[in-house]
């Protein structure tokens, strides 16, 4: 029978022209592929070279909807970013964004990793601010940033629902202090304020009670934070001290792969694997997604480095029951992977995945349940039990990039047809071309 894939008019209530990818069932993945830069290292360099002292050039950053939203951003702030090929060349502000005639609107779109950093950013300087975004982003929580921002003087105004965006920024300043702020929700929170402590007039202490969620991603804004000149005393993920200071440029920052990225290629080789082969994984990643490769090796996956690369190939996969707290974006490739697995796989520690880009709990029980899988979820984990055989489906992706792309992998197991692939712009742009490329009959 020939495969094939195709972008094809499908019929909806909304938009009689909305496009889908239809994919046949294909038997194998095959080739070379390498990997875009890390989405979360690609703004947090971006705006720790806008606040720092001196000009950066940072290789490999990622060129998506989220990074160009944080790059347009900055620009209108006054910060000067040249993009030449793979060097980003960042020119800093010494300090504060804005200026204290500044009047402006910044609308962030569904990018979680500009607008919460930015909010903390811009209180700093000088300068009116309205921070907006989608739909969704409106519906995304904010008040445990906002509130730990106010207890530490900044001025800050709900325009809409109390707690969520859109923001009013009165920038006058942020005085330092005291607060605590609740890690359980989301690790962009803390990663916010701990980029903007140092612009501070005085020491900032930071308390986190409970757990915190996404811990790598905690350890990552400290790398870079020390990368960039200013170092952060803490005590484990319990407490955080920052003294007012400067940040200053390293002149040249190169950015990892997107370990998140990297997900999908690994599943689809640890599926149907025929000598895929991805070139540029950092072994010594400070991505929490990088753990990935390991989850699927407790599945049964056959990884082995070679050099530089990678090389995943099929094997025999075997439900497991894991948390994954650090690594939530994983996750749902995880939740996917499992269709292919001998038995049930239990993914605990993703209660976040409530306030992502979709309610990524709900729409994973329903899109898996699709394709045939039993699926049960509870406010902290979903389980996934494969079908004797997977169903052929019309898969939504609710807007979310990673609906889109973790679904894709379906595709070794029967057609699915993945609405609005567009999506993926938001990390991975040719993320489809690279993957159907790939794809053996």
């Amino acid at each position: 029978m020939r495969r094939h894939h195709d972008l094809c008019k499908v019929e909806t209530a909304h938009n009689p022209s909305t496009m889908s990818l239809r994919l046949s069932q294909y038997s194998s993945i095959a080739g070379e592929v390498r990997i875009p830069g890390s989405k979360s290292l690609t703004n947090r360099a971006l705006l720790l070279a806008a606040l720092c002292r001196g000009r950066t050039k940072i290789r490999g950053a990622l060129k998506s909807e989220d990074t160009d939203l944080m790059r347009e951003a900055l620009n209108r702030l006054g910060v000067e970013i040249d993009v030449q090929g793979e060097i980003t060349s960042v020119t800093g502000r010494q300090g504060a964004l804005g200026t204290a005639d500044a009047d402006l609107t910044l609308n962030l779109g569904l990018a979680g990793t500009a607008f919460r950093p930015l909010t903390a950013a811009l209180t700093t300087g000088q300068g009116h601010y309205v921070l907006d975004g989608t739909q969704r982003m409106r519906e995304r929580p904010i008040a445990p940033l906002v509130d730990a921002l106010v207890g530490l003087g900044a001025n800050i105004h709900y325009l809409g629902a109390e707690g969520y965006p859109p923001l009013d920024v009165v920038a006058t300043g942020l005085e330092g202090g005291r607060v605590r702020l609740p890690g359980d929700l989301s690790s962009q929170y803390l990663s916010s304020l701990l980029i903007t402590a140092p612009l501070a007039s005085d020491r900032v202490v930071i308390e986190v009670p409970g757990d915190q969620v996404s811990k790598p991603y905690v350890d990552m804004t400290v790398r870079l934070m020390r990368d960039f000149g200013v170092e952060v005393r803490r005590d484990g993920y319990k407490r955080y001290e920052i003294q007012p200071g400067a940040y200053v440029s390293p002149e040249e920052y190169e950015i990892e792969a997107d370990a998140s990225s990297a997900s999908y290629f690994l599943a689809a080789g640890a599926i149907a694997g025929d000598g895929l082969r991805i070139l540029n994984l950092s072994g010594q990643s400070l991505q929490g997604d990088a753990g990935f490769a390991e989850v699927m090796q407790r599945m049964g996956a056959r990884i082995t480095s070679q050099g530089k690369a990678t090389l995943v190939s099929r094997a025999p996969l075997r439900g497991i029951d894991v948390n994954l707290n650090h690594m939530p974006d994983a996750a749902m490739t995880l939740a996917v992977a499992a269709l292919f697995a001998d038995g049930p796989t239990r993914i605990r520690g993703i209660a976040n995945w409530r306030i992502k880009e979709t309610d990524r709990l709900e729409a994973m029980r329903t899109e898996l349940a699709k394709l045939g899988a039993e699926v049960s979820v509870s406010d902290n984990a979903i389980e996934v039990r494969p079908p004797a055989r997977l169903q052929p489906a019309h898969i939504e992706t609710y807007g979310d990039h990673r609906m889109a792309m973790c679904f894709s992998l379906a595709c070794f197991g029967t057609q699915v047809e993945i609405a609005h692939p567009d999506v993926v712009a938001k990390t991975f742009p040719d993320y489809f071309e690279r993957f159907t490329g790939l794809l053996r009959a």
